[in-house]
């Protein structure tokens, strides 16, 4: 096996404590506690922590003037509450690891074991890192500098729609770009009585709901990945009063700068117009998110050299669908080259069960896999950098 059974055990217990002991965003104590502890124990070259909750080590490579690559995982959960049913369930009432990253954060630290093991060419930076759900984390990790040397860097995530032994690594969008927008469409309130009395916001509303939701089929080409959501709709106090604004918040969902821009400005200009058509005044803000995932050619030919070498040539597949969630592993990739990886948790005769939902568990096998494939990947990255 890739993994020796005495860090298979190790990497076990570390993933059912961090499970039990789920933390938020920028939350994590406890969590980078116990990983600083697990990394302390091999003594690596150096060993820090990084904004607040995060801990950074460094693995000796074999020569001290080879680039620098990493590896990354992200150790924040998210506030649902767990229903899976396993015995190290969430001790912590309404927060859960429903995104698993408290796999992705032991088999990093797995990575670690495996190369200080076999080490890489050059030396590996271990990240763990915070606050990914938040869409923050790896922004605040590179205003640190602590990633400065590195040359590469890799990262995954689990996937229950792919088996154990199965790793998806292919170039160009693996994830979306995520935006966020507000409208306040604003009226005039009254009595709901008498509603000639002021200016109702909510029939523009209505209208401004259904333009957005036409924005999609009408203004893209069939084939160009985009999604726009509303996810707030706020108005009013009581049913007697016709409120003054409408509040709409969403998101926006692509995969391309183009379609980025023209999304914002579809999005600006049909409340603008609509408030206006209404007699009402509109505003309209976005908040720029993350970018979108864009895995590099040569770095996944390297994470496909290193699959193979420890799964097998069939191991690798397609995505097979596009993924129009965020990740901030993005940040990274804007930086420096890299891939990022999505790993089959998905058990022998186990269900499909969705992310971000209280059910959702990785299975444990996907731990020794994550952390075989992304130690090999640091070495076959390592050494083609070396070698230019």
């Amino acid at each position: 096996m890739f993994v020796p059974d005495d860090v298979r055990e190790r990497l076990l217990r570390l993933r059912r404590d961090l499970h039990r002991h789920p933390e938020l965003a920028f939350q994590e104590q406890r969590t980078a506690d116990r990983l600083h502890e697990e990394l302390a124990r091999l003594q690596p070259a150096e060993l820090s922590r990084v904004v607040g909750t995060g801990v950074i080590a460094r693995i000796k490579g074999e020569d001290e003037n080879a680039p620098v690559v990493a590896v990354r995982g992200d150790i924040d959960a998210l506030p649902i509450q767990e229903e899976t049913g396993v015995e190290f369930a969430s001790e912590n009432e309404g927060v859960m690891h429903a995104c698993g990253h408290d796999v992705h954060a032991t088999w990093a630290v797995g990575a670690a074991c495996l190369l200080k093991s076999r080490p890489a060419c050059g030396d590996v930076l271990i990240l763990l890192q915070p606050a990914e759900e938040s869409g923050m984390g790896a922004a605040a990790v590179l205003e640190t500098g602590v990633l400065d040397g590195a040359k590469a860097i890799f990262g995954a995530h689990v996937d229950r729609r792919f088996a154990v032994g199965q790793v998806v690594a292919q170039p160009g969008s693996l994830a979306a770009a995520a935006d966020t927008f507000c409208i306040e469409l604003m009226g005039t309130g009254c009595h709901a009585a008498r509603p000639h009395e002021g200016l109702d916001p909510t029939p523009g509303a209505g209208a401004l709901i259904q333009a957005l939701h036409a924005i999609i089929p009408r203004r893209l080409s069939p084939g160009t990945p985009a999604v726009i959501s509303i996810g707030v709709l706020s108005a009013g106090t009581a049913s007697n009063i016709i409120p003054d604004h409408v509040r709409i918040e969403g998101t926006i969902r692509s995969m391309d700068p183009e379609t980025r821009q023209l999304l914002k400005n579809e999005v600006r200009s049909r409340a603008e117009g609509i408030a206006g058509a209404h007699g009402l005044e509109a505003a309209v803000s976005f908040d720029v998110g993350l970018p979108p995932v864009m895995n590099r050619v040569e770095a996944v030919e390297w994470a496909r050299q290193a699959v193979a070498t420890v799964l097998g040539d069939d191991a690798v597949t397609q995505l097979g669908s596009i993924n129009m969630a965020g990740e901030d592993f993005a940040c990274y990739l804007e930086k420096m080259t890299g891939c990022f990886l999505r790993i089959g948790a998905r058990e022998d005769g186990g269900d499909f069960i969705p992310l971000h939902t209280p059910r959702f568990i990785a299975a444990d096998e996907s731990i020794f896999i994550g952390s075989a494939v992304l130690a090999e990947t640091a070495r076959v990255a390592s050494a083609h950098l070396a070698s230019r």
